[in-house]
Parts: structure tokens; sequence; C-alpha cells
């Protein structure tokens, strides 16, 4: 592939991991209904994930499997002190204090992630970068909406703990690929996670609710689709993208989710869009366009 084609796939993965994440809330609400409860759900969806990465590293190179024994650390911390940390972060923090609060506090990863970036990669903090990130952050807290109700110093640390461990995924995940394949670090990520998942869960509790649900068929499909949705389809896009775009740059580019998330509400939730919503999703294309210009 040409540069001028990396410069493009790469935000363009980017944005359609963010397109994907953005949906993840009408399989959450769905899955609900069961009785699964929110690690539940998380759960469900790593383990399903891990399975379906394992598969597609079988199919497209079985060699991946094979690791060192001195990179299983790096795998820990992308499965337990990214994917399932910033997860159970997130769902806690949302059950203690507004959902818009809790959303703001998680969409704080870009700034985590240009930190980081800027520590252990050495990546220049550019003028164009620091207008994206504001612009992103502040769409976000339109989007999100702004709500001082409810909000305790546990669930301020649940949110920056959420936002820390999500834009963790880019700097482990670029040390993974300099290794790697995108596939055999996405294999790995998940079912570390996956593993540490059932740990916390109830797996007796949620497996009890697999065998009372009326509709099993139903049920395990839309298991299936909310791992493929939510989780392989976009960490696979994201994944691929880290090859090709800065992770400070790529956090920013990620923010289309709740943009995504807010258009899902508007027309499958009929949630209303407020001119605050509006001028936030504005502000969130404004960044990702900066960053590509």
């Amino acid at each position: 592939m040409t540069k001028k084609g990396r410069s493009v796939m790469g935000p363009m993965q980017i944005i359609l991991a963010g397109c994907f994440w953005g949906c993840m809330g009408i399989f959450v609400r769905r899955l609900g209904t069961y009785g699964f409860g929110s690690i539940q759900i998380v759960s469900v969806r790593v383990t399903l994930a891990a399975l379906f990465f394992a598969l597609l590293l079988l199919i497209k190179d079985r060699a991946g499997f094979r690791i060192r024994l001195r990179d299983v650390p790096l795998f820990l911390g992308l499965g337990f002190g990214s994917i399932l940390f910033f997860t159970v972060c997130y769902f806690t923090a949302i059950t203690i204090m507004p959902l818009s609060a809790a959303a703001i506090l998680l969409y704080t990863s870009p700034i985590w992630i240009m930190l980081m970036s800027v520590l252990f990669f050495h990546e220049k903090l550019d003028k164009k970068k620091v207008t994206a990130l504001f612009l992103a952050f502040a769409g976000c807290v339109l989007v999100s909406g702004i709500s001082g109700e409810g909000i305790s110093p546990k669930g301020v640390l649940l949110g920056l703990g959420s936002g820390f461990g999500y834009g963790l995924y880019s700097i482990l995940g670029t040390m993974a690929l300099r290794k790697h394949s995108s596939y055999t670090v996405t294999t790995y990520t998940f079912l570390f996670a996956a593993v540490g998942s059932w740990i916390i869960c109830r797996p007796a509790d949620m497996l009890g609710k697999f065998s009372a649900a009326g509709d099993k068929g139903t049920l395990l499909l839309l298991c299936c689709l909310t791992a493929l949705i939510t989780a392989v389809i976009p960490f696979l896009a994201y994944t691929l993208g880290l090859e090709k775009v800065e992770a400070s740059k790529a956090g920013i580019i990620a923010t289309v989710e709740p943009l995504v998330a807010t258009l899902v509400g508007v027309l499958v939730f009929s949630e209303p869009l407020t001119i605050m919503s509006g001028t936030g999703i504005l502000l969130i294309l404004a960044a990702v366009v900066l960053l590509n210009l």
C-alpha cells in the first residue's frame, strides 16, 4: 500500500471502530432484558470475542499463536489492565453517577493517550493535536450533557480510571504491534480479558440465567452479534489502524463513538437531539477533519 493509501486507510479503520462501538447501547440494553448484570454482559462480550479472534487467527496465521514468555506481561496489561479494567470501571461508574458525567470522564482517554505517547513514544505535542484534542473533548462534553448531581469522589475516580484504561489500549497495543500481528494482539488481549472476567462475573448466576431463558436460540444469536459488532470488528479495525496512525491521533479520531451513540439514541430509542448535542457532534467532526487535513 502506498504512503497516501496508508494515510487514508488508518483513520478510516479507526472511524469504523468508533462507529461500531457507538452501537454498543443497542446490544447492552437488549441483553439487560434477560436479567444479565453489567459485568456479566462484559464477560459474554469478551469471552465470545476471544473465541472469534482465536478462530480468525487459526485461519489467518497459525504461527501467530506462538508468543514468547516475556511478552505475557504485555498481553496481561492489554487484557486485564486495559480491556477488563476500563470496562469494569465504566460500568460501575454509570451505576453510581449520571451517565452523562461517566461518559465525559471516559472520554478523557485522548488526554491520557496524548500524555503517555509523549512520555513513551516521544511523539510531538503540536498545536494541531492540542486544538483537535480540545475540540474533541468539548464535543464529548456537549454530546454527553453536563450534570453535577450525584457526582461523588468514588464516581470521579472510577470514571477517570475508565478513561485511563481505555487509553492504555492504544499505548500497549502500539508496543505489541511492534512484535506481533494485529490478529495475535487482539486474540491474546481478549483471551486474558475473558479469563479475568470469569473471576468477577458470578459464573453460576450467569449460566443460570442462560438456562432460564425461554428463547435460547435468540439469546445465543444476540450474544454472538454483541461480540462481533461491539468487540471483534471494532477492536480489529482499531488495532489495524494503530499500525498506520499515531496513538495520540487515534485516540482523538475514535471520539466519533459518542457521536454515533447519540445518533443511535435518536434514531433507535427516540431520544431527543438537543442543540447542545448537535454542537458537540460538529466539534467532534471538526477534530477528526483537522487531524486528517
